[in-house]
This record gives structure tokens, C-alpha cells and sequence, in this order.
């Protein structure tokens, strides 16, 4: 056998090996650029028409691509459309912490204006190289007190309320560092799904659940009938907690079957907490390390996360919407205030802060997150002593 038919066979052989409908079933043929790629490494030795004789291409097709690409102006307007929405798909995708799917992207895209077909963005990150995360499985943390006395199931799994301040959930799940076990407690507000107080510790203890609840409940008015849902967990079941629910009016639920299925909102966040941040930027070296990423994400969370279970909308848009519709615009300016909340006493107002929200907004500062003129506690100073502001 001569050489030229030698190379000739072993080219046909790696000709087989391209990407196929068989190899990867997404794909009818090997893409464009893999097969015009290969023509142009083996078109000196065994010419063009040849090589296409074996590939499933035609030279006119060959010699089309090369001619768009020495001039862009021939592509056609698809491939220019996607060359113009591949920067926008990556842009969302990467501000989002990497974790949107195509569907997500998708809502956000055309929440923005830019008006895509779902399959397109399907397609257009699969090209790209992007995925959205996948949930792993749950691990239970609850550490339930058989012989504590436990409030009745107000709930009965009917995750379902028409207003804010309804009913709230409560969970607390754990994150592995270079130090031991770190602890993240949430409490999410049904109807909104907004994370209203959450609390990052090393210990598995009541403080860390209650504060997060004070962090909810100054955060939060109107908290009058409200029902807090947790699981049967020793903390929650604690006299401390107890007592600080029914000091704000807030009436305990408890559940009874013991399983995640009794708590099951909390547990998904708890979910889309260990998928989105902790497992794609771990590992984590301290609590400290934990306790500004949960700041991040629930702070993105709040404001600008997408979930389909509302609309497709962020939890703060979403419950802003409820308050324009209910009282007009006036309270959804306040909520934009984000925690400031209004005595409305006249044109001079007085500003009534949290200690939560100080806290908040002082690791804003400390992360870049947030811009002062002057150190937080010199404008709550100097605001204090002029009437303006007034601590809780």
C-alpha cells in the first residue's frame, strides 16, 4: 500500500472518531467549526472535495464559512444574533453566581428587555460551555427533644399564605470548615419567600436561632398573628424561644411527623443555600468566611434571585408589588428603604433602625458593598443627636 493511500486511511480513521449523533446524541452531525478546522490541517495533502466526500459537509458549504469568516458582513443574521446574545447570556450567568439553569436566564434576560426564545439560550450555553447547579442530597441536622413539650402543627404541610407577616418558617443547617462545624440558621417569610433573619455561628445552640428571630422581628412590623413554623428541633422547642415568640405575639407551630416533608419551604432554601454557595465556593477556612458569603447571598437572594414559585421575580419586587397594590406607593417606598421604617409623624419624620440592620450594613461597608462618606457610627451619631434617627 503506498503512503498517500496509508495517510488517506488513517485520516478516514480519525475521521470516525468526530463528535456524532451516535457519540453524543444532542448532536446530528459534528459541528461546523470542528469539520472546516480539519479540512483546513489535511487540505494540502488530500484536497478539499475529497475530504468532504467522507465528512458529512460539501465544498460549497466549506468554502462558505471561509468566505464569512474573512467577511463577517455574509453570516447570516442568527449566527450574527448570537454572537450578540452570547455576551448578554454570560453576562447573567456570571452575575448571578454561576448558578442560573436556561430557564433563569432566560426570565432575567427578558426582564431586561432582550427578547429571547427559551431554546435559544438553551442552546447558546450549552455552546458556551454553562450549566446551572444541581442540588445534592439533603443531610439532616435537626436534633429533636422527645421530652420537651412541643406546640400543635398549626401548619399541617399547607405552605400556603395571602399576605406577608403571615407565616414564617424557621431551619438551621451546617457548613464543614478547615475549623469544625459552622451553623446557618434562616427564617424565611412564606408569602414573599424572603429570608427575613438569618444567623451564622460555631455552635449549635438556642442563641443562634434566636438571633436570628430578633433579627426578623426588627426587621419586620406588623408581626401581630403571625405563626412561626419550625421542625422539632431542641432549639426551638427551648423555653428561651418560646418565650420570645409569645412576648411579640407570634403563635409557635410545630411539626409532627418529624420528617423534612413537615418543614419543607425552609428546607429548600436550606437546599438552594448549600447548592449555590456553599458547595460551589468551598472550602470554607473559618466561620467568618461562612458568614460573609450567607451575607451575599442573602442579600442577592432578597433583591435580585428569581423564583418561579412567585412569579419569577425577586422576593423584594415581589413583596413590593404587594404593598403598592394595597396601600399605593407611600409604603412601597418605605420598603425600598430596606429596614428603615417610618413613625409618620409629620414632614419631620424620625428613621427607627435595628441594631440587625447596623450590623448589616457595617459588613456591607467592611466587604465594598456599601459606600460611607464617614464611619457608620459618627453618621448615627451625629443623625441621632439631630432628632433624624433613633435606635430600636
Amino acid at each position: 500500500m503506498s503512503q498517500s493511500s496509508t495517510r488517506w486511511s488513517a485520516t478516514k480513521r480519525y475521521c470516525a472518531t468526530l463528535p456524532t449523533a451516535h457519540s453524543q446524541p444532542w448532536l446530528r452531525h459534528p459541528p461546523s467549526e470542528v469539520i472546516v478546522l480539519f479540512i483546513d490541517e489535511h487540505r494540502e495533502t488530500y484536497r478539499v472535495e475529497p475530504i468532504c466526500a467522507v465528512l458529512p459537509i460539501v465544498p460549497p458549504t466549506y468554502y462558505e464559512h471561509k468566505a464569512r469568516i474573512a467577511d463577517p458582513d455574509r453570516r447570516p443574521p442568527r449566527v450574527v444574533r448570537d454572537e450578540a446574545l452570547k455576551p448578554e447570556i454570560q453576562r447573567v450567568w456570571a452575575e448571578n453566581f454561576g448558578v442560573y439553569g436556561a430557564y433563569k436566564v432566560w426570565r432575567q434576560l427578558n426582564r431586561e428587555s432582550i427578547e429571547v426564545a427559551r431554546c435559544t439560550v438553551e442552546r447558546l450555553m450549552r455552546s458556551l460551555g454553562l450549566a446551572g447547579v444541581v442540588r445534592g442530597r439533603s443531610c439532616r441536622t435537626t436534633v429533636s427533644d422527645d421530652a420537651a413539650d412541643r406546640p400543635a402543627d398549626l401548619v399541617h404541610r399547607q405552605f400556603t399564605a395571602t399576605r406577608p407577616n403571615q407565616l414564617w418558617v424557621a431551619d438551621i443547617t451546617f457548613v464543614a470548615t478547615w475549623t469544625g462545624f459552622v451553623y446557618a440558621a434562616f427564617v424565611i417569610d412564606l408569602y414573599t419567600r424572603r429570608i427575613v433573619g438569618w444567623r451564622v455561628a460555631n455552635s449549635l445552640s438556642t442563641d443562634l436561632v434566636l438571633d436570628a428571630l430578633e433579627q426578623a422581628l426588627c426587621s419586620r412590623t406588623g408581626t401581630q398573628g403571625l405563626i412561626h413554623h419550625s421542625d422539632r428541633g431542641s432549639q426551638y422547642l427551648s423555653i428561651r424561644y418560646t418565650e420570645r415568640l409569645a412576648e411579640a405575639g407570634v403563635d409557635s407551630s410545630v411539626g409532627t411527623v418529624g420528617d423534612s416533608y413537615d418543614n419543607g419551604l425552609a428546607e429548600t432554601i436550606n437546599g438552594l443555600y448549600k447548592t449555590e454557595v456553599i458547595r460551589r465556593r468551598g472550602p470554607w477556612r473559618h466561620t467568618d468566611a461562612v458568614a460573609y458569603a450567607t451575607l451575599e447571598w442573602v442579600d442577592w437572594f432578597n433583591n435580585q434571585r428569581l423564583l418561579e414559585s412567585i412569579g419569577d421575580v425577586p422576593p423584594a419586587e415581589f413583596e413590593q408589588a404587594y404593598y403598592e397594590q394595597l396601600e399605593g406607593h407611600a409604603q412601597a417606598a418605605l420598603l425600598k428603604q430596606k429596614g428603615l421604617r417610618d413613625t409618620r409623624g409629620g414632614s419631620n419624620n424620625t428613621l427607627l433602625f435595628s441594631v440587625a440592620r447596623l450590623w448589616e450594613m457595617q459588613v456591607k461597608h467592611q466587604l465594598g458593598k456599601l459606600e460611607l462618606d464617614l464611619p457608620l457610627a459618627k453618621i448615627i451619631r451625629d443623625q441621632t443627636e439631630d432628632g433624624k434617627f433613633e435606635l430600636l
